[in-house]
């Protein structure tokens, strides 16, 4: 599919973050991880996550982010997300996190997504966008505004960290996501707790009942992969199967599948 720009009014097309926004004064870069489907034993996805320059770990980059500068970061990571997975050849679907707090006008502030994706031959139905691990956020009617707006576009949508904080039964009952993404304190050690194990369980039987995906991540041993593929859920993220690959794709390892 050629990305093709939404219908627009005009008056929703910019805002004044858009025109005054200066340029960052601070480099970053990518390094993407691989999202597995168990059951296909395949690549499903690559999750972008920010680096330094050299890379350096998300916080000295995150540190760096203010509520001055938080949009023009915000629009860099989406064109340099989708700029380095068209380089790198990646055909998977393509996971960006984003800052919610940073989204003025869902429909003006996504123009520089569709104008990236058209520049380097990305398919926006590719494109998930989940909310950046550790936001806050401030305003709940406003996120699920613009999950609406964005899956309106054909972008998909994932809810991250199920589970914990602001990611919870509420926000779902709101708003009803392609991809849940299970919050790895759920995940940690799930082969041996009961109250884990009856809580996965609980959220996998709401998902099916609305059509939504799970995927669980922090997958680091073999027993919590087993136990959750016997449990039904085939999209799975950690350690186990890859760590990020800086400035390149995400591997699995052979031997994760075993």
């Amino acid at each position: 599919m050629i990305p093709v720009q939404p219908d627009v009014p005009p008056e929703h097309r910019a805002c004044g973050k858009c025109k005054t926004a200066q340029p960052l004064d601070f480099e970053f870069a990518f390094a993407y991880q691989p999202i597995v489907d168990v059951k296909a034993r395949t690549i499903f996805a690559h999750e972008a996550l920010v680096r330094g320059p050299n890379g350096e770990g998300a916080w000295s980059v995150l540190s760096r982010v203010t509520d001055e500068n938080r949009y023009q970061f915000d629009q860099a990571c989406r064109v340099q997300a989708i700029k380095g997975a068209a380089e790198l050849g990646i055909r998977e679907h393509l996971s960006i996190n984003f800052l919610p707090n940073a989204v003025y006008q869902p429909a003006a502030c996504i123009q520089s997504t569709f104008a990236a994706a058209r520049e380097y031959g990305f398919p926006i139905e590719r494109i998930i966008f989940e909310v950046t691990e550790g936001e806050k956020v401030q305003d709940r009617p406003h996120l699920v505004n613009i999950f609406r707006e964005y899956h309106r576009f054909g972008f998909c949508t994932a809810i991250d960290d199920f589970g914990a904080g602001y990611a919870g039964l509420d926000l779902l009952s709101e708003y009803q996501p392609d991809i849940i993404k299970l919050d790895m304190g759920l995940v940690r050690g799930i082969d041996t707790s009961k109250a884990k194990q009856a809580i996965v369980k609980g959220v996998l039987a709401i998902c099916s009942e609305l059509d939504i995906r799970v995927l669980a991540e922090g997958i680091e041993t073999r027993a919590e992969r087993d136990f959750l593929s016997d449990a039904g859920v085939s999209l799975m993220q950690g350690y186990l199967f890859g760590k990020p690959a800086f400035r390149a794709a995400g591997v699995v390892d052979p031997a994760a599948w075993d």
